[in-house]
């Protein structure tokens, strides 16, 4: 075979890989209005008597990057993909919060999130949107697991780490799958206890969810089994937003 027709199928092999190549969660254009997440029973700490302060999405932010491997990855694209539309609530009492977000109401590739996260290179529109095909329908199957969903909760006094951080037990459901993890998170409160936010960051991979990161050729083109979680959770006692106030905006803590 001449070595252009050669090098012609590598190089198409090469860009098709990279419109295949993502983060482990699938992409799909934001909805008009945030989905509701299911109706289900409320925990006792959720109970009347219990204040709780409602996740503010306006100015909340969770982002996920993934990156590429592999003996070809200069070819393919590290990922950022966010969500903003997080809902939840949060109990300062208890020490509580939960909260979930839909798979297909996240964003992919912010041009000011994949600069925050240091990425230099430029997914084009085509490759991107076969990633988001791809990961919806082929990897996480999220017409059947739509949701992301995080409990948290204080462990104690001794899961201080320092200062007003804090080291919480967390249980995250991604793909039909709980698993137990620890964060380390940054706890912002206002004196009246109307206000409170959240931040931190962590790692997780995707094979401890049943997620087989994506890989072609052999491997030489594939996606990391590590993911970088950041977030910045902001709770109100109405759950509205307040521009003015300190700490306000979405940029997650890394």
């Amino acid at each position: 075979m001449p070595n252009a027709h050669c090098r012609a199928l590598l190089a198409c092999a090469c860009i098709c890989a990279c419109t295949l190549l993502a983060a482990c969660t699938p992409f799909a254009p934001p909805p008009a209005a945030m989905t509701p997440a299911p109706p289900t029973q409320a925990p006792l700490w959720q109970q009347p008597g219990v204040q709780l302060l409602h996740i503010a999405p306006q100015e909340s932010l969770l982002t996920i990057t993934v990156r590429r491997g592999g003996a070809l990855a200069r070819l393919g694209h590290d990922h950022v993909i966010a969500s903003r539309t997080l809902q939840g609530v949060v109990a300062p009492a208890p020490g509580r919060a939960a909260f979930q977000f839909r798979l297909d109401e996240m964003s992919v590739d912010e041009e000011s999130l994949r600069q925050a996260a240091g990425l230099t290179s430029t997914p084009s529109a085509d490759a991107i949107a076969g990633t988001r095909h791809n990961m919806l329908v082929r990897v996480l199957d999220a017409q059947r697991y739509p949701w992301v969903r995080i409990d948290a909760r204080r462990s104690g006094a001794e899961a201080r780490v320092g200062g007003a951080s804090e080291l919480l037990d967390a249980d995250i459901t991604l793909h039909g799958v709980t698993r137990a993890v620890k964060v380390p998170v940054q706890i912002k409160q206002a004196p009246d206890g109307r206000r409170l936010q959240a931040s931190g960051s962590l790692l997780l991979k995707q094979s401890d969810f049943g997620i087989v990161p994506f890989a072609i050729l052999g491997g030489a083109m594939a996606v990391q089994d590590q993911m970088e979680l950041a977030f910045r959770i902001t709770a109100t006692l109405d759950g509205g937003t307040d521009s003015s106030a300190p700490g306000s905006g979405a940029n997650p803590g890394r």
